[in-house]
């Protein structure tokens, strides 16, 4: 029943029986008697039905009860359901954007109006070395000092990104970041008060990119000195009269130089093939007696090209530890890395040094080859970049021995295939050494060892 129908009720029930048995004056102070226990009567059960919202909450349950105050209650226990099954979902949708934000690759910063960090994901601590619970409502500007990301801020115009270095960036091992805000949110008077702060590291991105241009101009380099020299020497013969020595003298002079360009372009295409084609099978095998052979054969005849006659101007030494095991991989790379690291020992090793060449099984069942020199040494600011193509370290050294600089990048690409590492060590003075492991899957035990 409704309030109206309980309140005419109660009226009633007051006033009718006071008609016959007395007049009609006590019939209404009746039915007034009757109004007053009808307000109590409610006043109780708005008291109750304001004691369940209480407990509900306080999280108690609701319990039952009838009338319009019952239907009431029914209405706001099914309010209330149905809020706490938004909120879950408003919750669970939540966690699930601040997971999908925690799992970015880039750095996600929160920041309030005045650049104070209200969240950020994991990859935006890392890469702005900040504590994503310790600096919650730190300005930003106080973590980051970059002058450039500074300035950025100040300024105010984020419709491009800022490049600046972290504080722990150094000359060998740099650091840059990208980062750009977006403005998002408004306040009452209609104001942005938020931003959002991406941020990315490009230093592998920057690297790439000036290898790149340093491989195009150390290209165009390599390629035009030949080629200017062949066209000097072209016109000298098509426009001067020659004997026969000078025109003898000019032709060496051209294949020599025809043959430098042929080795880059070669040396090129062997790049090229070693980054495109998949990794070398498991099923050719390389003997390694084969390979110390072959090598030990093509240093003696390259000594005997340079006028290093033998043994009288260079001490060559090939060790092999163990003679019967076969390398899986592909021969032709593996041959040509082995070779690269031993011609270079050659060309940069003054007449009276020594080149050792070993080969021998680590502990671990690895396969190393070394090439040791006694050379004049390779200070430590240039290691991390020999392999780079085209770095050199004394580029006019580099071009009289006749490299044409891309030989430990080749090296490095073939051994990266097959799994191993390359290792470079030197001191300036006392030579270096070059070597590379191959993994223990790459390492086949003849059967003759076996048996042994």
């Amino acid at each position: 029943m409704n309030r109206i129908t309980t309140f005419f009720i109660a009226f009633c029930a007051g006033f009718l029986p006071a008609i016959p048995l007395f007049s009609l004056k006590f019939a209404v102070w009746g039915g007034l008697a009757g109004i007053v226990v009808w307000l109590v009567w409610d006043s109780w059960r708005f008291s109750q039905f304001d004691q369940q919202l209480r407990n509900a909450q306080a999280g108690l349950p609701l319990q039952e009860s009838s009338g319009m105050w019952g239907q009431l209650t029914q209405r706001v226990r099914h309010l209330l359901r149905t809020g706490d099954q938004q909120l879950q979902q408003s919750d669970q949708r939540l966690q699930d954007f601040l997971s999908a934000i925690q799992a970015s690759p880039n750095g996600v910063l929160l920041l309030d109006a005045d650049t104070r960090i209200e969240w950020c994901n994991q990859t935006g601590a890392q890469l702005l070395e900040l504590d994503a619970q310790r600096d919650v409502l730190q300005h930003i500007t106080n973590l980051v000092r970059a002058p450039e990301f500074s300035e950025y801020i100040q300024l105010g115009d984020f419709s491009h990104d800022v490049v600046f270095e972290t504080a722990s960036s150094t000359a060998q091992h740099p650091k840059r970041l990208s980062a750009q805000l977006h403005r998002y949110g408004s306040s009452v008077q209609g104001s942005v008060s938020r931003l959002l702060m991406l941020v990315r590291d490009i230093t592998a991105l920057e690297l790439a990119e000036a290898q790149r241009r340093d491989f195009v101009a150390n290209v165009s380099h390599e390629i035009r000195t030949p080629l200017t020299v062949l066209s000097g020497f072209v016109e000298t013969l098509q426009n001067l009269p020659l004997d026969e020595a000078q025109r003898s003298r000019y032709l060496g002079l051209m294949q020599e130089q025809s043959q430098r360009m042929q080795s880059l372009v070669s040396d090129l295409l062997t790049l090229s093939r070693l980054e495109a084609s998949p990794a070398p099978s498991y099923e050719a095998r390389l003997p390694v007696a084969q390979l110390m052979m072959q090598l030990e054969r093509d240093a003696r005849a390259m000594m005997q090209v340079m006028d290093l006659p033998g043994n009288s101007t260079h001490r060559l030494h090939f060790e092999c530890e163990v003679q019967h095991f076969d390398l899986l991989g592909d021969a032709v790379e593996l041959l040509s890395a082995s070779s690269n690291l031993v011609q270079n020992a050659l060309r940069y090793t003054p007449p009276g040094g020594s080149v050792d060449v070993s080969l021998r099984i680590l502990p671990d069942d690895r396969v190393e080859f070394a090439v040791q020199d006694s050379g004049a040494g390779i200070a430590p600011e240039h290691l991390p970049r020999l392999t780079e193509r085209f770095y050199r370290v004394d580029r006019s050294r580099s071009r009289e021995s006749g490299g044409t600089g891309l030989g430990l990048s080749i090296v490095k690409h073939v051994v990266q295939r097959h799994g191993g590492e390359l290792r470079i060590s030197s001191e300036i003075g006392r030579g270096s050494r070059f070597a590379f492991t191959l993994p223990a899957s790459r390492v086949l035990i003849s059967e003759m060892r076996l048996a042994a």
